[in-house]
């Protein structure tokens, strides 16, 4: 890595508003510790507001806005081929909130690189997902982040429906198709759905606690058991 990069690095890093030991940015950064303390040095002589000391840790000073980013072409690939992922397979609110992105990063960079988020070299797939599974993950994701109960019928792969009652804990992107995790209240235990299988979602507004037993964590511990749902 070019002393710049890692200078750039080191302020990124620095800019997250956590103390920082010499160690931990040496660990990060490939470098031995006196390395590190040599660049924060001279980004201090050079102007950046860098907080703390040696054995202690180091961060950058609060409100010190770290200037516009540049990007290498790999950079570049991965933001336009993940923003262009979540356009294909992600609800509406999730696309057009990667689309922000794009027009965000498009107005920082320089003339000669902005042509490079229109030609990346890298398709991505479509993967088709209809309306109403755009319409159905849109209120998942609310109902995840806000810990609401959901409730809706759910057809099982031998065809039955049946009622369902749970704490929504996550949304996957597996084998194809949307999944969400979740602790079914009606069955007293982890589930799998599959998205395209529930029909007349609601999401009831009453919030959830946090128990241990019935969390992300012991979901994904037992995932594996669970399959891709039935």
């Amino acid at each position: 890595m070019r002393r710049a990069d890692r200078l750039f690095q080191l302020t990124l890093l620095l800019g997250r508003e956590k103390i920082l030991t010499g160690d931990w940015l040496a660990a990060r950064l490939g470098v031995s510790r006196r390395t590190v303390y040599r660049d924060i040095g001279d980004l201090s002589r050079s102007g950046v507001p860098i907080e703390g000391e040696a054995g202690v840790g180091f961060r950058l000073r609060r409100g010190y806005h770290i200037p516009p980013l540049m990007f290498s072409a790999e950079e570049l690939q991965a933001l336009v081929f993940g923003a262009r992922l979540v356009q294909s397979c992600a609800d509406e609110g999730l696309g057009k909130a990667a689309e922000a992105v794009l027009a965000k990063v498009d107005a920082a960079l320089p003339a000669q690189l902005k042509p490079r988020l229109e030609d990346t070299g890298l398709q991505v797939p479509d993967f088709r997902v209809s309306p109403e599974i755009k319409r159905a993950l849109r209120e998942l994701r609310g109902a995840v982040s806000g810990r609401l109960r959901i409730a809706f019928s759910y057809t099982r792969g031998d065809g039955a429906v049946t009622d369902a009652r749970v704490r929504p804990l996550c949304l996957r992107y597996l084998g194809g198709t949307w999944t969400l995790g979740a602790w079914s209240e009606s069955d007293a235990a982890f589930r799998v759905f599959r998205v395209y299988r529930i029909a007349s979602l609601v999401v009831t507004g009453e919030s959830f606690p946090v128990e241990r037993s019935r969390e992300l964590g012991e979901f994904l511990a037992a995932a594996h058991r669970l399959g891709a749902g039935a």
